[in-house]
């Protein structure tokens, strides 16, 4: 009967394999029982607080999933994020609003009244926003086509400097062309998806449904679109470009495209941050919020892994929001007034040590030939020697 002795006990667990899980845990367990001790017990309130922070995880794991579409699987060198960000967000605030009204007001479009083309379903509680996000994903991902024509035959770290100062020039002439978007003054009132058919205080469960969705959606037409000849072909060229152009591949058009791509995810990503926040400054916009901090994030979970991106948007934002959780307590002044500081030191700090102790991060990108033969070898029965198809497929790693 030794044929039938399960085999899960000689799998050996490799101690690099609990790094993820632990960092997890801990960071899920700063999030609760720091905000649980600081509240007096107060369990609705740690609630509140975890519902806010998951639906801007959900946000800014879009973000890093798009830039590992371009760095991750294409290795794309794209340091402009800022920019496909702002233009995202802005063009769906654009689109669902109202036009603009008053004398310390001014911005183009306002098509949110138009756009409740249906009279059933409360279609002006969804259709609006349905619209802005398919332009804010247009938008972008046309900015990204006219950038990729003259900067993608560039050098990596050409590429970065390239996308940088464009990504530059864009904030500029929000902050300078008063007439786009208001200028510094900003949007306000950004109509929010389905505001109108919950109570004001539910909406942020309903709005954590709606992020947490997008980002499953995202993730699963990335994972589709990796698992395809074309994503065999984009981690191909980033692995080796002159490779792959002999085998007879485009390689400035398959770079162009997940360019296009993670720029269009970006977009939308843009979007539903601006549905979330309901109002846009250029203050929010900058280049350490906007774009080093979505590389972190990438860089922290796995680059070239889609769970991995979407565990370091976790982790990192978790460290960030506990540093903030800190300063509730009474701490002294050296450190108190110079708790921003310390946030980025601290953030620094641990960039450094994951590039040190786990370069490929939390979650490393895995290696597999083929998805269907890893299916079937685990579909295989045990054999009488006692090993499983479980085994051949971990031994042949």
């Amino acid at each position: 009967m030794s044929f039938l002795r399960p085999t899960l006990f000689r799998i050996p667990v490799k101690p690099a394999s609990l790094v993820a899980p632990a960092t997890v845990a801990l960071v899920t367990a700063l999030l609760i029982l720091i905000p649980f001790e600081r509240s007096n017990g107060d369990t609705s309130g740690v609630i509140s607080f975890l519902v806010s922070f998951l639906t801007f995880v959900a946000i800014y794991a879009i973000f890093t999933l798009g830039l590992n579409v371009q760095w991750g699987y294409s290795g794309v060198f794209n340091f402009g994020v800022l920019g496909f960000f702002m233009l995202g967000a802005y063009t769906a605030a654009i689109v669902t609003k109202e036009p603009a009204s008053g004398n310390f007001t001014d911005y183009i479009g306002g098509f949110g009244g138009d756009l409740d083309l249906l009279p059933w379903l409360s279609s002006d509680e969804w259709l609006p926003h349905l619209v802005g996000l398919a332009a804010a994903a247009g938008v972008a991902g046309l900015a990204a086509l006219l950038l990729a024509v003259p900067t993608l035959r560039l050098r990596g770290d050409y590429l970065a400097i390239a996308t940088i100062g464009v990504a530059e020039v864009l904030r500029r002439v929000v902050i300078e062309e008063t007439w786009l978007v208001n200028g510094t003054r900003g949007l306000t009132g950004v109509p929010r998806p389905l505001g109108g058919l919950v109570d004001s205080s539910d909406y942020k469960y309903l709005l954590l449904a709606i992020c947490g969705t997008f980002l499953v959606l995202i993730y699963l037409l990335i994972e589709r679109a990796i698992r395809s000849p074309w994503g065999r072909v984009l981690m191909a060229l980033r692995e080796d470009e002159m490779a792959t152009e002999a085998s007879g591949k485009n390689v400035f058009a398959f770079k162009m495209q997940s360019f296009v791509m993670g720029a269009a995810i970006m977009g939308a990503g843009g979007a539903i941050y601006a549905y979330a926040s309901s109002s846009l400054t250029p203050e929010v916009f900058t280049h350490f919020f906007a774009t080093f901090l979505f590389w972190a994030m990438l860089i922290l979970g796995g680059s070239g892994n889609n769970r991995g991106a979407i565990v370091g948007a976790y982790v990192l934002w978790g460290f960030w929001t506990i540093t903030l959780q800190f300063q509730s307590y009474d701490l002294p002044d050296l450190v108190e007034t110079r708790m921003p500081y310390v946030r980025e030191l601290v953030l620094g700090t641990l960039i450094v040590a994951v590039l040190l102790v786990r370069p490929a991060g939390l979650l490393p990108q895995r290696r597999q030939v083929s998805v269907w033969v890893e299916r079937q070898l685990k579909r295989r029965p045990p054999s009488p020697s006692g090993s499983s198809g479980a085994d051949v497929e971990l031994s042949s790693r």
